[in-house]
């Protein structure tokens, strides 16, 4: 492999983990920080303010802006059926977060399904991360 395609293989992996942990992350907080609104948002246009408030929601929003400039770049230089396959590792890591950090009750079913998302994202990571010419779509 060349020095290019090394650079590129290191580079789409470093913000590959960049993507999934700001996703899970961000997901996370913004989950905690929306249970903290006892009786929901719907209650009054004050507790949508309240709601933005919320150091987890601000947390969780500012994670999840990082989470969507970091695809974009993914995207700008990876094929999308890389990424997405790739990043659903993401899922599976967010499954982990609600069982663990925010005490839910996770069923076999939801166990069985990320296992095949870790499956997948197995086969996929072991492609080509680009399979068209720079800056040409399929079409």
């Amino acid at each position: 492999m060349n020095a290019a395609a090394e650079r590129l293989r290191w580079k789409t992996r470093v913000v590959a983990v960049v993507v999934i942990l700001s996703s899970v992350a961000g997901n996370s907080a913004l989950s905690r920080g929306m249970k903290d609104q006892a009786g929901g948002l719907f209650t009054g246009p004050f507790r949508y303010l309240e709601a933005f408030l919320n150091p987890w929601v601000v947390l969780g929003v500012s994670l999840l802006i990082l989470w969507a400039l970091a695809r974009m770049a993914l995207l700008s230089w990876a094929d999308l059926s890389y990424v997405l396959p790739v990043t659903a590792l993401g899922y599976v890591l967010t499954v982990l977060s609600g069982w663990v950090l925010l005490a839910e009750q996770v069923s076999w079913q939801r166990w069985a399904g990320t296992l095949l998302i870790v499956a997948g994202v197995g086969l996929v990571g072991n492609t080509p991360i680009r399979t068209t010419a720079r800056g040409k779509a399929a079409g």
